[in-house]
C-alpha cells in the first residue's frame, strides 16, 4: 500500500497584489505570479495542496511583536502612498495586504498545529516581513510575518519554536523580537558584509536568551557547497540540539545566482538541499511540522524554480544536505566563514 500524503497548506490571497509601488520596485507583485506557477507546477505533479482562507491579524496579535505605536503610524498610513524609508513603500492597499499577509502566517500555525503528523505549509504572503522591527519597518517589509507566526505558536502552547532565515539578508527584524527569548531559536545564513548591516556571529542573543540566536555570515559567492557544509556543520547540529515543537523558515530566494540584489550562487538544488534538512529535523523534534513563509527572491526564474524545489523536499524524504552536496573543497575564505560562526557557538553548542 502507498503511503499516505502528508498535508499541504497553502496561503495566498489576492490582496497581497494589490501592494504595488507607482514606479518600478523589485518587490512587485509578478514576484507572485513567479511562486504561483511553481505551487501550480507542485500541485500538478502531486495532486494538489490544501488551501487556506487567510484573516486580517487583529491589533492584539500583532502587538505581540510590534509596537503599539507603530502599529498606530501604519494605520495613518493607510490609503495613502507614502513610503516608511527609501526602500520601503507604501501603496493605499499595502496596509490592508500586511495585515492579511500577518494573518495568513497566525492561519498556517493554527491549521498546522491542528493537523497530523506530517503537516507542512507554505505562505505566499507580501509584504515580505523579516526586516521589519518591532518599533518600525524597513527593507521592504512592514509587518514581521515570521515573528508573528513564532509568537503565535507560543501563546498556542508551543515551548520552542525554531526560525531558519535563508534570505540572502539578514533577518534583522525576527532577531530583534527573540534576542532575549529561549523559547525562540532564530537562526540566519545571510551574505556579509550586506543589507541591513546587523548578523555578526558575535550576536548571539542577550539575557535569557543568549546562545539562542545564531548568525552565520558568509561571504559574497557562497554556492551550494558553502550552503550545505553550513547546515552539516552548524545548523542542523543545533537545531537537533534545541529539539524545537515547530519549525519555520524565512524562505527568502535572493541567495540564487541569478538575483540582482545580492551576490551570492545558490542554485534551485541548494534551496532543496536546505528545504530536505529542515524537514529532516521538523520530522525528528516537531512531529513534522513546518511552516515556510515567502520573503525576498527578485529573478523571476529563480524565484519560481527555486520554491519547486523547495516544495518538492517537504514533499518528499528528508536527506541530509551532506549527502547530496558538491564535494568540492570549500575556499579558505569559505572555511572561515564557517569557523567564525562555529568559534561563537561553542559556548552554547556542540557543533
Amino acid at each position: 500500500m502507498a503511503a499516505k500524503e502528508r498535508p499541504i497548506f497553502l496561503v495566498d490571497d489576492p490582496i497581497f497584489d494589490e501592494h504595488r509601488a507607482r514606479g518600478y520596485h523589485p518587490e512587485r507583485p509578478e514576484r507572485l505570479l513567479a511562486v504561483r506557477h511553481a505551487v501550480s507546477a507542485f500541485a500538478g505533479s502531486r495532486g494538489g495542496l490544501t488551501s487556506l482562507a487567510p484573516r486580517d491579524a487583529s491589533d492584539d496579535e500583532i502587538e505581540r511583536v510590534h509596537t503599539p505605536r507603530y502599529v498606530e503610524q501604519l494605520e495613518q498610513a493607510d490609503g495613502l502612498f507614502s513610503a516608511l524609508d527609501d526602500d520601503t513603500y507604501l501603496a493605499p492597499r499595502s496596509v490592508a495586504a500586511a495585515r492579511r499577509a500577518a494573518g495568513g502566517a497566525l492561519a498556517l500555525v493554527d491549521a498546522l498545529l491542528g493537523a497530523e503528523d506530517g503537516a507542512t505549509g507554505v505562505a505566499l504572503v507580501r509584504p515580505p516581513g523579516h526586516h521589519a522591527r518591532p518599533d518600525r519597518g524597513m527593507g521592504f517589509c512592514l509587518l514581521n510575518n515570521v515573528a508573528l507566526a513564532a509568537a503565535h505558536a507560543l501563546e498556542r502552547g508551543k515551548k520552542r519554536v525554531a526560525i531558519v532565515d535563508w534570505d540572502v539578508h539578514h533577518g534583522n527584524g525576527t532577531q530583534d523580537a527573540f534576542y532575549r527569548d529561549p523559547r525562540v531559536l532564530f537562526i540566519s545564513l545571510h551574505q556579509a558584509p550586506f543589507y541591513p548591516g546587523s548578523g555578526n556571529a558575535a550576536e548571539v542573543g542577550d539575557g535569557e536568551g543568549t546562545g539562542f540566536n545564531v548568525n552565520v555570515p558568509l561571504s559574497a559567492g557562497a554556492s551550494d557547497a558553502v550552503y550545505a557544509a553550513a547546515f552539516d556543520r552548524l545548523v542542523l547540529p543545533v537545531l537537533d540540539q534545541y529539539a524545537p515543537d515547530l519549525m519555520l523558515v524565512s524562505a527568502g530566494f535572493d541567495a540564487h545566482a541569478r538575483d540582482p540584489l545580492a551576490g551570492m550562487m545558490l542554485s534551485a538544488e541548494g534551496f532543496r538541499r536546505m528545504a530536505s534538512g529542515v524537514r529532516g529535523v521538523a520530522e525528528r523534534h516537531a512531529q513534522g511540522h513546518l511552516g515556510l513563509l515567502l520573503e525576498g527572491g527578485y529573478d523571476l526564474e529563480g524565484l519560481e524554480t527555486s520554491l519547486l524545489a523547495t516544495l518538492e523536499a517537504v514533499a518528499g524524504p528528508a536527506v541530509a544536505p551532506s549527502q547530496v552536496a558538491d564535494q568540492a573543497p570549500l575556499s579558505m575564505r569559505q572555511t572561515g566563514d564557517l569557523e567564525r560562526a562555529a568559534t561563537a557557538l561553542r559556548p552554547f553548542w556542540k557543533v
